[in-house]
């Protein structure tokens, strides 16, 4: 039975839950939060910044509203859950709607620096202890060496090209655009099934097989597997999707033979930056926390800042490496991912989704991470580190 035709055999089963869901799905698309939180003048900015001698604090803007934050709440909380009749589906959107609400907070105090932060903190969290002595753990390993001299770097239209070459390994289309609002050199964007390449970015080999199997090898396969499934939100997003969607991600690096200690740094920087966040660090504190107490070159140490500071306080990016973490402990134990890549769903929620497929409303993946089928590691310092993260 074909995912398009597989939902119309279940509407007359769960009509609620079906109407409930689709309604959802057309408030959701209306809220991506990267598109709102980029900065549109972070590059000017950045040089305001340099010029000052990183003294003078960013002042950045950021996109327009497209939508009336109370009404579009107004529409979530409207829903009537008490009438699916099973309650771990029940529970699961009354999770969602409020992590939605959440979201719509978010966006609406986009660079009202308090508000943003207080209500990031509810969507991402914050640091934990645990996370920044890991941090600091992997920041205790000297740096690899690395032939920067010999090492040939690749335009965006390159990339494009490369990216391209590789989504021959995955039986699904492939939409490439270029952006100069984005904090990362790459990104996709779930709403559009587009992979966004910043422009005029420089990528070196490595670089370029990163985020092919980051965005690619895991973020488009769960956004197509997602879009397969007979309920939109496999597709919209679970509540706290973000630490196991890039846990996958990072973990799909590593198992691929491009994760590298300093990849691995650059994800323990993210920690340190948005811990500095909760001690009320400005712009240029953070920055030279990272410049000149650990010695990062200021180009990263700028993008590092800017994504933890972007919004007025962003919290997401500490979940990369405890995600890492935690998919890396079920690789050990041989648990299977198969659940989590049905879609963007996160680990909490792995029974619902058990149980959800127990009733018939998940379908089996369409899409498989071809990373994840052999471990081409083989970096034994990445593996001591991921072994002995607390």
């Amino acid at each position: 039975m074909s995912p398009t035709t597989f939902p119309h055999t279940l509407t007359k089963e769960h009509p609620t839950l079906f109407k409930i869901d689709t309604e959802l799905d057309l408030l959701v698309k209306k809220i991506e939060l990267l598109s709102y939180v980029n900065p549109i003048n972070m590059e000017k900015e950045k040089q305001r910044f340099f010029t000052s001698k990183y003294i003078d604090n960013p002042v950045f803007s950021y996109p327009k509203l497209k939508f009336n934050p109370f009404e579009l709440q107004r529409k979530f909380f409207a829903q009537p859950l008490e009438r699916i009749k099973d309650s771990t589906a029940q529970q699961l959107y009354q999770d969602i709607i409020y992590y939605y609400s959440n979201m719509i907070q978010c966006i609406e105090h986009i660079g009202d620096h308090k508000k943003f932060y207080y209500n990031s903190l509810r969507v991402y969290g914050t640091p934990t202890e645990k996370d920044v002595h890991n941090a600091q753990f992997i920041l205790h390993f000297a740096d690899e060496k690395t032939e920067l001299r010999t090492e040939k770097y690749y335009s965006s239209a390159e990339a494009k090209t490369y990216f391209e070459q590789f989504i021959t390994h995955y039986n699904f289309p492939l939409k490439i655009g270029y952006s100069t609002s984005i904090a990362a050199n790459a990104m996709v964007s779930n709403r559009t099934q587009t992979l966004l390449i910043k422009k005029n970015a420089k990528f070196s080999r490595n670089q370029l097989l990163t985020l092919a199997n980051h965005e690619i090898g895991v973020h488009l396969v769960t956004t197509y597997n997602g879009l397969a499934q007979p309920l939109k939100i496999f597709s919209n997003g679970f509540p706290k999707n973000v630490e196991t969607q890039e846990g996958l991600a990072v973990f799909s690096e590593y198992m691929c033979g491009s994760l590298t200690l300093n990849r691995l740094k650059e994800l323990a920087y993210r920690v340190i930056a948005s811990d500095s966040l909760i001690k009320d660090f400005s712009f240029s504190d953070t920055f030279h926390l990272l410049h000149n107490y650990y010695k990062l070159n200021r180009d990263d140490a700028f993008t590092i800042t800017l994504r933890a500071h972007r919004g007025g306080g962003f919290t997401k990016d500490r979940l990369y490496l405890s995600g890492l973490r935690k998919i890396y402990k079920r690789y050990l134990q041989a648990e299977p991912m198969v659940a989590l890549l049905s879609g963007k769903v996160a680990m909490e929620y792995e029974a619902a989704i058990m149980h959800l497929k127990d009733m018939g409303l998940v379908t089996e993946n369409s899409h498989q991470n071809k990373a994840f089928s052999q471990n081409l590691n083989t970096n034994k310092t990445l593996d001591f580190i991921l072994n002995n993260l607390k």
